[in-house]
Formats: C-alpha cells, sequence, structure tokens
C-alpha cells in the first residue's frame, strides 16, 4: 500500500511517501506562510523522488490538528480534493499522533506547544497506550500537566528545552515533533478509513476580524 503523508500543521510543509513501512521519499520546506502556493509542487517532487505518481496513491494521511489555523486548513483541504479527485481515503491524524515515535509501549503523553507566551503558557496534549490514542486533543497548562503525571506516570514525548523541560525536571522529556512520515505510517494502521479528514482546532483561532471580533 503506497501512503502519502501531509504535515502543514507548523510552520513548514512536511510531505512522505511511505510505502509497507520503509520511507521512499520525504521532503520538507520550512515556512509561516505560502503553503497553499508550495504544498502541491513539494508533493509532486516527492512522488517523483519515490518513483511513482499520483495515481499510485492508496491512501492519504494529513495531519488535522491541533495546530497553525491556517496551516490545518490547507493540509486538509488539499489532501480532501487530492482523495476525491484519486477516489482514495483521506485519513485524519491528530498533530500528537504525527509525533509519537512508532513502537510506543506503556501509557504516554504527547505535549506540543500551544501559547509560547509567559505568562500565558500552555500546550496541546494527547493520551496513548501503546500506541493507541485513549482520548482527544486538548489544551493544558503546565501546572495541570506536571500534577498529572506526578499521580500517574506517563512516557513523556515533546520538546525537551523550555518550559515544559524546566517544570518537568525530574522527569525525562523524549523529543518528539510531528512529521510527514508518522502521519502516514498512522494512515497505514487506521481501521476505518471510511472516515473524513476534518481539522481539529482544538480551542477558537487567535486571529480576529477587524474591530477585534474573534473569528
Amino acid at each position: 500500500m503506497l501512503i502519502l503523508g501531509i504535515n502543514t500543521s507548523g510552520p513548514a510543509c512536511d510531505v512522505a511517501v511511505v510505502q509497507a513501512g520503509s520511507c521512499l521519499s520525504e521532503r520538507r520546506e520550512e515556512m509561516v506562510r505560502g503553503q497553499d502556493a508550495r504544498l502541491p509542487a513539494i508533493v509532486a517532487a516527492c512522488m517523483d523522488d519515490a518513483g511513482y505518481t499520483l495515481q499510485d496513491i492508496d491512501r492519504i494521511g494529513v495531519v488535522t490538528g491541533p495546530g497553525s489555523f491556517t496551516g490545518i486548513r490547507v493540509g486538509v483541504a488539499f489532501a480532501r480534493g487530492l482523495s476525491l479527485a484519486l477516489k482514495v481515503p483521506c485519513i485524519g491524524v491528530t498533530a500528537l499522533e504525527a509525533a509519537l515515535p512508532a513502537g510506543q509501549q506503556g501509557s504516554a503523553i504527547v505535549a506540543l506547544p500551544a501559547k509560547r507566551r509567559p505568562p500565558d503558557l500552555s500546550y496541546w496534549v494527547q493520551r496513548f497506550r501503546t500506541g493507541a490514542a485513549t482520548g482527544e486533543p486538548e489544551e493544558l497548562g503546565l501546572d495541570a500537566i506536571k500534577a498529572e503525571l506526578g499521580a500517574h506516570p506517563h512516557f513523556v514525548y515533546g520538546e525537551t528545552d523550555g518550559p515544559l523541560g524546566a517544570a518537568l525536571e525530574s522527569i525525562d522529556i523524549h523529543e518528539a515533533h510531528p512529521s510527514a512520515r508518522r502521519t502516514a505510517e498512522f494512515a497505514y494502521d487506521a481501521d476505518d478509513a471510511s472516515t473524513i479528514a476534518r481539522p481539529v482546532y482544538v480551542r477558537a483561532p487567535d486571529a480576529a476580524l477587524p474591530g477585534g471580533r474573534k473569528l
């Protein structure tokens, strides 16, 4: 099965082609904006690198969030449009799933930065058990994460530097970031290929309309 993985949930266009557990090609371009203009070309180049065409794709995996509001919309819209054109399933993968290393065993928490400016620091959090999600993504502050890990120890995956590492100094944090490759691997293992990928925002976007009204 040939899987196309797409991740635009952060400041980059990240694409991978995976087959039978092997990554055939992978491309990542850092960018804060302009994913909508670059994503089709990056996908085409990645398919060329893998030696296949879009018509060879059996399934598409796309990161649905949480993350960049605009990036998520771009990636999900492109993936869903491509899946309709190719008549193949489009599997939604959360950013936390796409950051969880392959083969994870036991209880785990993935924590990725949400609000980065002190004192309003928060993290997107999702819990897992042996690679399978046990709940939906949510937004938690450092104190809540610290209290939960104190009561219920987990393996922790996320950024090792910064406030999270300082707050959890007695806990080992394993470096992990969302990737298109892990997105494709999750899509390959998905049991229900009929579910339509939809954006996962967790909270309303920070952007505001003219006059200060929230979107």
